[in-house]
């Protein structure tokens, strides 16, 4: 499904997909209307620009993915600020290329994004790396040292009582750590913070 409110991009497109024998199942010019249409048809991939005229691609990346979390969104767009490449991220997209890529090069994220796969053009990626690094630095020298061993042993599986028992505190003190994590790295709960704390690399599950 092609969302686009370029004209001749979008039919050029279309037809050098359809020349290689891919089904072009729809063809729209706005956000508003690329949400209805992909939840009734289902797509196997969404190729949306940000900037249209109605309804821009990131809001309706997060509408589509809200209504069904399957779909596979991919931005192709002329944007190359590292800010609207998180936000397409956030919202749920799985791709972020910019349109002066090749025509082999949009082929060639359609078929990763059919195949599950994450698609950011390299100088993105080394961007949002760069940004993650630098999160992971930050979080951890706002976390105390209590606050990482709570963190560690609720990884481990332990109990507010076990965590009391093992760093010789009271449950009411591990309880106001776990609100200072909570606070710091943005988690809703422990299982959230667990989850968090490992993708930035702050604690590790297992030997």
């Amino acid at each position: 499904m092609l969302v686009d409110d370029h004209l001749l991009l979008r039919e050029s497109l279309k037809r050098q997909l359809q020349d290689l024998g891919h089904e072009v199942v729809a063809d729209l010019s706005d956000g508003s209307s690329a949400v209805a249409v992909a939840l009734k048809i289902q797509p196997d991939v969404i190729l949306m620009d940000i900037s249209m005229a109605e309804g821009d691609g990131i809001t309706a990346c997060r509408a589509i993915m809200e209504g069904d979390a399957r779909q596979r969104v991919v931005m192709l767009t002329m944007h190359v600020e590292i800010e609207l490449v998180r936000q397409a991220l956030k919202a749920g997209a799985v791709g972020y290329i910019t349109k002066d890529a090749t025509f082999d090069q949009v082929m060639r994220s359609i078929e990763m994004a059919c195949n599950g796969d994450v698609i950011i053009s390299p100088e993105f990626a080394q961007a949002l790396l760069q940004e993650s690094e630098a999160e992971v630095l930050t979080t951890t020298s706002n976390l105390s040292d209590r606050e990482l061993e709570v963190l560690q042993l609720l990884a481990d599986g332990q109990s507010t009582p076990e965590i009391a028992e093992a760093m010789f505190i009271s449950q009411k003190t591990v309880k106001n750590h776990l609100a200072s994590i909570y606070e710091k790295i943005d988690a809703r709960d422990r299982t959230q913070a667990v989850v968090r704390a490992v993708k930035m690399g702050i604690i590790k599950i297992g030997p």
